[in-house]
This record gives structure tokens, C-alpha cells and sequence, in this order.
């Protein structure tokens, strides 16, 4: 099932997206009550495409707050290492976690802005986990009756301000560093254990960037785990799973599309602050 956060006309609302038997299109069939919250939510009969005048995808989730996990894939730590980004050559042992705030989320086709501050934007497509209920110290064994679903994200981080900055705080938590979209995907719809993860700039695949999370040296449940022996997550909260193999610089007017099998893809286009 896919779960859309959608404005219409300025609007805010939820909507389960359904593809049309006749026509091959996505729709939007709106809904009372809030999904992410777990309540009961009804369809309120109306039912309109994605592409309406007046229509817009928002991103799926306003979390409380985002969780992501650095160099938990070997190749992105190797990456890493070799672009002289990391003195670590491999992947360490134990998780590098890091946050985000809420401000820092924007949905599908929303800007990209490159703060003045840097002049070496790069992109992380990721597969991203979204929280369904209140999580804290849950096993491993439990983690995934926690889980809601999972959509696209965008680890977009500025490569220059990281390496002068410890905690990650600027290079990772900017407004609009966050991308996420187009869509939630509820957790027994995908392969979440395998699911391909590709990212397209300027409308080319980026082969260097692609992988699956059959490669994640963290699972998904060691994860959430981890992050709730210390950390109490809330519907609707975000951990970003790392990015899977190289990533690389955008510029202004470039196309970032973030796609993972069996969700969609997340497009943003990149601006320059002024």
C-alpha cells in the first residue's frame, strides 16, 4: 500500500495512491483521519491524479525527528576513503549514527539549496525507514512490528563543511537536506531486505551509486534496536539506512532523482541561495 502526504490547493491532507486499471495513471484517494498516527482512516470518496492543477506531493512524513547511520555500506566506506573524505579505509565495527532536525525535510520536487557556506554539495540516495509506533529499547527480534513502511530520502550532505565540522551538525542538518518521497510504502510491500537503490542525475543513472540493502552492515531491526536503547522514536520518525556505494556533487539546476525498487522516485532540482 502507498501512502501519500498531498496539498490541494493549499491544503494538507492524506490519500492512499492507487493506480487506475484503465488507464495506467496514479491516483489519489483521499482520506479522513491520520495513517501516521495510527488512526482508523476511511476514503472520503473523492479521488482525483497526481498531476491535478492544484496538486501537490508533500513529504510523506513531518518527523520529529530523522536518525542516520553513516558508512554502513563497505563500498560507501571505501568511497569514502579513496575520495580522501575518511581516513578509515573500511567500514567500522560499530554504528556511526548521527540526526538531522525536522527542518531539514522537504517533499518531491521541492528545492535543493546549496547554503553560501559551500561550494561541495553531494548527494546520498538512501532507503529510509519510517516509524509506525512508539519504539524504545525494542529487540531486534521485535524491531519491524514498530515499523510503518519505508520511502526515498536524499542524504544530501555538504562534503566541504564536513570535514571542519565534528558533529556533522551544518554539513547534514541545512534546510532542505532532507528530501523525502514521493510516497510511503507500508512495510509487507516491499522487499526491504533487498531492495535496489539507484539514484539518476540530470536524467542519467548514476551506476557508481547504486546498490541494495542486502549489502546494509547494520540491518534495518539492528538499527532501530540501537537507536531506541537510547533514543525513544515516535510515529512518524525517520532513520535513514546509509547510502549504498559512491556518491557525488550537485550543482545548481541539476536533477536529483533518488529511486528505489519498489517505492518510486524522488525528484528535487538544486538552487543556489543567493
Amino acid at each position: 500500500m502507498r501512502i501519500a502526504r498531498f496539498s490541494r490547493n493549499n491544503t494538507p491532507g492524506y490519500a492512499f495512491v492507487q493506480k487506475d486499471d484503465k488507464d495506467g495513471e496514479d491516483y489519489l484517494v483521499v482520506l479522513n483521519g491520520h495513517p501516521i498516527l495510527g488512526n482508523q482512516v476511511t476514503p472520503t470518496g473523492e479521488r482525483f491524479k497526481i498531476e491535478s492543477e492544484g496538486v501537490r506531493l508533500l513529504s510523506p512524513v513531518i518527523p520529529s525527528k530523522i536518525y542516520g547511520l553513516a558508512k554502513n555500506y563497505e563500498a560507501h566506506a571505501e568511497f569514502m576513503h579513496e575520495a580522501g573524505h575518511s581516513d578509515i579505509k573500511h567500514a567500522p565495527e560499530d554504528m556511526i549514527i548521527f540526526t538531522k532536525p525536522s527542518t531539514s525535510v522537504i517533499g518531491p520536487d521541492d528545492p535543493i539549496i546549496i547554503p553560501a557556506c559551500s561550494n561541495d554539495m553531494n548527494y546520498e540516495p538512501e532507503l529510509a525507514v519510517v516509524m509506525g509506533r512508539v519504539a524504545k529499547n525494542v529487540s531486534v527480534e521485535d524491531a519491524m512490528d514498530y515499523v510503518l513502511g519505508f520511502t526515498c530520502v536524499n542524504d544530501v550532505t555538504l562534503r566541504d563543511v564536513q570535514g571542519t565540522d565534528p558533529t556533522w551538525t551544518r554539513a547534514k542538518g541545512f534546510d532542505t537536506s532532507c528530501p523525502l518521497g514521493p510516497w510511503l510504502v507500508t512495510r509487507d510491500d516491499i522487499d526491504w531486505t533487498n531492495a535496489k537503490i539507484s539514484f539518476k542525475l540530470n536524467g542519467r543513472t548514476v551506476r557508481a551509486a547504486g546498490g541494495t540493502t542486502a549489502n546494509l552492515i547494520h540491518s534495518i531491526p539492528e538499527q532501530i534496536a540501537a537507536i531506541s536503547s537510547f533514543s525513544t522514536l515516535l510515529p512518524g520518525d525517520v532513520i535513514m539506512t546509509g547510502t549504498p556505494n559512491a556518491s557525488g556533487t550537485l550543482k545548481p539546476s541539476d536533477e536529483a532523482m533518488v529511486i528505489v525498487e519498489g517505492i518510486g522516485a524522488l525528484r528535487n532540482v538544486v538552487l543556489k541561495a543567493r
